[in-house]
């Protein structure tokens, strides 16, 4: 180049500089893409681009991002989305959200404000057109879309098309951010930060920018070095202003917020269960097709992020189109204008039957046992990104994805991950004059998280201020009927928010909630545990006024009359109909009284001889529980609990609604156990932990109508009660969880868990923080405790069953009687009537209750055991073992029987055959084996869904026939006829 050239390059690049400074770029002389505004309202501007083509046969709606125009889709006058498709005969609408900082009451928008309003401008676009629409959008527009189609369930949706929009967004972050850090952070952010302000749009820009800062100096580079080349610079002169300057808006700070927390910290774009305006979503109902491009290069919207739509919308044909650019490049661009678009216009063209699949669409494969981004190296290195970096801190990365990964799967890391250490200290630093109670957790809830969710039922969510506000309400009404602290108080509802709020409002006001069920005798209930009012759901109205001349009811439907008198003088009190505003709280009221010491519930169960038992339960048993399980289940505000279980059992009031207080977990609760509500409502509540007892989960997994996607959010089991056999076909049905299985003594003195979900059947050990336990050894002859030579008592051996004994915690008064000089000088333990046996590796298994074992000729027979073992036979369904006496029992000369009733599976019953129970009961020795096994109809659940025998042994010794089998005396069995029924006297 000549002194002539490099001159005119001079003036060239100053002249060219000049008008960049002036003007802000380069004129170029494109005209924008004409558009008509069809419909303007709060949250939008809806334009519909070519309004003057009468030959459309198909329409899109395309979406932009918060932060970014709505012009990103006519960038270029060419090559732009609008110009493309409406070459193929499409007809762009553009939705165009303005900018915040511009718009009236911009600045306090939702996330839910934009999905709300996409919805409704789906409905005018169909409304206009007269057909079902495409619904499109770019990085974030893109989650809009998904989440509008899950709103709507699909309705109206011809097909989803996205472009760099992530689903999985822990999967892959930007930045290559770990989602063990990342997640927390969000929630910080979005709780303490982004409420209270808005990012602008220069600030959006920058930090777009600085996502990629390589490639975002290279550009500028670029450009100032091709100053002085006009030619070489217009193409790209527009996409270039759009980045550095008119591309961007501000971000409405309660928009980022929700985001944050929703999509980044909860990641329920996978799991389910985020709230649109009260209404519970999950991607999981999406039913339409899905097309979504993948940048190959894009460090944003990474393609493991990208490709999570496959396992979150199961119900969805999803396809892909994979480009190699990084993520701007998705949409504007030469590939974009070459690649993107035609693509784009060809698939909505094959889904209307109007032209054939594109050749660059293929069905999405599951990529979710593929680790890393999915942004290949090679990638990084072809679009000119800073390979080592991003190498260093993806590895970085994985690493701490990997330490998280090892601290979710090692089971007994829970209890000592850092969100649980603080509830273990908390756990033992109480006193028995240390104020705690349900009412003062869900306080503290509140007080800390007002706006966020806490119970979701029925596709309705409740946050913990309306919650809160509601518990106040119900307290005030019963102040107004007479309830005082320390009153006991039945309780005879269904497990609904309403009386979980009945329970906390009692607990708030230091009454007793004293929580009956109709599978056990109610007048019993109430006359022992002194409780002379009961409320009642409408429901139970009928029943509570059959026990009780005093009931309060609660909950729609209990009709009009604050006051109903009937003839003989009971009273029934429909609490919905006090104004709460108008009562006049007393000066002894004082919220949250409780202190640990004092008794807080009342709770019923059967014992072995199916007399009704009251399980007094102290604020502090309370505590134990709810902090323990919550510490063990690794229960955090990212978890939804499904409760499953009534509130009357031990495992709805402590293990669930206790834990998932301390674990500031949302609660989900049910309309019933059956196999098609529970893989519904999984999906749409993003059900991460199910609560259970007994049996629940037989009528969920062995039922015909279950189908759940395997890719579900359930990463954990926990309750009391199940039968391994089943245990093993849960594990089996959501091979991603594990089984977290509780036993606990009535007064709360010993608290046991399986944390490492391996021995299925086993108690495992005392929780962290509860009281030690000891077996101790039982002289069989005397029905005493064995002594040793030292005078002490002798600790069972390993296998030897044994009486369970807890340490006595001094600060406590207990239920039990205490020993002291047990094992050691000094020491105190507290006596259960529960049976156990210890294992070479130290973990416990439950024998029974000392009332339940059978004692007959051949020596002791333990229940539990026999319906573990027979829990397993194939083809069996339901198992429960009972004592029969005969001649009087062997007190009087005859015998006590164990016998053993089963139900078939439907179907199977020719499966149950000698073989199989023999099988079953191989490793129990035989005389510990029962002494006969009756395949009956059916078999008696309760309210908890616990197997019950009081009928059976009721009936006796089963009568001989083709379903009943006795033991031998070498421990087979065998057909059982009248014949050996007279030779052993059995009849």
């Amino acid at each position: 180049m000549g002194i002539g050239g490099a001159v005119n390059r001079v003036l060239a690049t100053a002249q060219n500089g000049l008008e960049v400074l002036r003007f802000g770029g380069l004129e170029t002389g494109t005209e924008p893409a004409p558009f008509q505004v069809v419909e303007t309202e709060k949250m939008f501007r809806l334009r519909r681009y070519f309004p003057d083509d009468e030959d459309s046969v198909a329409d899109v709606i395309l979406v932009h991002p918060m932060m970014v125009s709505a012009n990103i889709y006519d960038v270029t006058e060419d090559k732009g989305a609008v110009s493309v498709l409406h070459r193929y005969g499409i007809t762009p609408w553009v939705v165009d959200f303005g900018s915040p900082d511009r718009e009236e009451g911009g600045r306090e928008r939702t996330l839910a404000d934009h999905i709300v309003a996409l919805s409704r401008i789906v409905d005018i676009v169909r409304e206009i057109t007269g057909r079902d629409v495409h619904l499109a959008g770019y990085s974030q527009g893109g989650m809009f879309v998904y989440q509008c189609a899950a709103l709507r369930r699909s309705e109206g949706i011809a097909s989803v098309i996205t472009y760099g929009s992530p689903v999985d967004v822990l999967a892959a972050l930007p930045l290559g951010l770990p989602a063990g850090i990342a997640a927390p952070g969000a929630e910080f952010l979005a709780d303490k930060i982004f409420p209270h302000i808005s990012i602008p749009g220069w600030l959006a820009r920058t930090g777009f920018q600085l996502l990629d800062p390589v490639k975002t100096a290279r550009s500028r580079l670029d450009f100032l070095l091709q100053l002085h080349d006009r030619d070489a610079l217009l193409p790209r002169e527009d996409q270039r202003r759009f980045l550095e300057d008119d591309g961007w808006v501000a971000w409405s700070g309660p928009a980022i917020a929700e985001l944050l927390r929703q999509f980044v910290s909860h990641n329920r774009m996978m799991s389910g269960g985020f709230v649109i305006n009260g209404d519970l979503v999950t991607l999981a109902e999406v039913t339409c097709p899905v097309l979504a491009f993948v940048g190959t290069a894009d460090d944003i919207g990474q393609p493991a992020a990208v490709r999570g739509i496959l396992r979150a919308a199961p119900k969805a044909q999803v396809y892909e189109s994979r480009l190699p650019v990084g993520h701007f490049g998705l949409v504007v661009g030469s590939v974009a204008g070459g690649q993107t678009w035609p693509t784009t216009a060809e698939w909505i063209r094959w889904r209307d039957d109007l032209g054939p699949e594109p050749e660059d669409v293929e069905a999405m494969a599951d990529h979710a046992d593929e680790s890393g981004t999915g942004v290949t190296m090679s990638s990084r290195v072809q679009h000119g990104l800073n390979a080592v970096a991003d190498a260093g801190v993806a590895a970085g990365r994985d690493l701490v994805d990997t330490a998280v990964a090892v601290q979710r799967t090692s089971r007994a890391i829970a209890a000592e991950s850092v969100r649980t250490v603080p509830r273990l200290f908390r756990l033992g630093q109480i006193q028995p004059s240390t104020r705690i109670s349900l009412g003062k957790l869900m306080s503290e809830n509140n007080r800390r998280a007002r706006n966020k969710e806490l119970f979701l039922f029925e596709n309705r969510v409740l946050t913990h201020e309306q919650v809160n506000t509601r518990i106040d309400n119900v307290v005030a009404g019963l102040i107004s009927c007479g309830v005082r602290p320390g009153q006991r108080v039945g309780v005879l509802m269904d497990t609904r928010p309403s009386a979980l709020v009945v329970v906390a409002a009692l607990s708030r006001l230091g009454a007793v909630g004293v929580l009956l069920t109709t599978d056990l005798d109610i007048s019993v209930g109430i006359k022992i545990a002194e409780a002379r009012v009961v409320i009642a759901d409408p429901n139970h109205l009928e029943v509570a006024r059959e026990h009780s001349n005093r009931v309060l009811v609660l909950g729609g439907g209990s009709g009009d009359a604050r006051v109903i008198e009937a003839a003989d003088g009971e009273s029934v009190v429909d609490m919905e109909q006090i104004d709460p505003a108008a009562v006049r709280l007393p000066s002894w009221y004082r919220p949250d009284p409780g202190l640990a010491g004092d008794l807080a519930f009342i709770l019923f169960t059967r014992g072995a001889t199916f007399d009704l038992t009251p399980w007094p339960v102290t604020n502090h048993r309370f505590a134990i529980s709810a902090f323990g399980a919550a510490s063990a289940a690794g229960l955090t505000s990212t978890d939804t609990v499904y409760c499953l279980p009534p509130l009357s059992h031990p495992s709805g009031l402590l293990t669930t609604l206790g834990a998932t207080l301390v674990g500031r977990s949302r609660i989900a609760l049910s309309n019933g156990v059956d196999a098609k509500t529970f893989s519904t409502e999984v999906m749409r509540y993003g059900v991460t932990v199910v609560s259970y007892t007994w049996t629940m989960m037989r009528d969920v997994v062995r039922s015909p109508d279950f189908e759940i996607d395997q890719h579900n959010p359930i990463r954990l089991f926990m309750g009391s009660g199940m039968p391994p056999g089943l245990w093993a076909e849960v594990l089996e049905s959501f091979p991603r969880a594990h089984v977290l299985e509780f036993f606990a003594t009535a007064d709360g003195s010993a608290i046991l868990s399986n944390l490492s979900g391996v021995k299925l059947g086993a108690m495992g050990r005392p929780l962290p923080e509860t009281s030690d336990v000891e077996i101790a050894a039982i002289d069989a002859e005397n029905e005493t405790l064995r002594v040793g030579a030292d005078g002490f008592i002798e600790k069972a051996a390993v296998g030897e069953v044994g009486l369970l004994l807890s340490a006595a915690r001094h600060r406590f008064a207990t239920n039990g009687p205490v020993l002291s000089d047990v094992f050691a000088p000094h020491d105190r333990w507290e006596l259960s009537n529960h049976l156990f046996r210890t294992d070479s590796a130290a973990d416990l298994w439950y024998m029974g209750a000392t009332a339940s074992v059978i004692v007959s000729r051949d020596g002791s027979v333990y229940r539990p055991p026999i319906e573990q073992a027979l829990s397993f036979a194939r083809g069996v369904d339901q198992v429960t073992a009972y004592r029969v006496q005969v001649g009087g029992g062997l007190a009087a000369g005859g015998d006590d029987l164990a016998v053993a009733a089963i139900t078939a599976r439907a179907g199977s019953a020719s499966a149950v055959t000698v073989s199989t129970l023999r099988a079953a009961l191989g490793r129990l020795p035989a005389q510990e084996r029962p002494h006969l096994i009756t395949m009956v109809d059916s078999i008696e659940l309760s309210e908890s869904y616990r197997p019950l025998s009081s009928s059976l042994a009721a009936q006796g010794v089963p009568k001989p026939g083709a379903r009943v089998w006795y033991r031998d005396d070498e421990g087979r069995y065998r057909r059982f006829t009248k014949a050996v029924a007279t030779e052993r006297g059995w009849e």
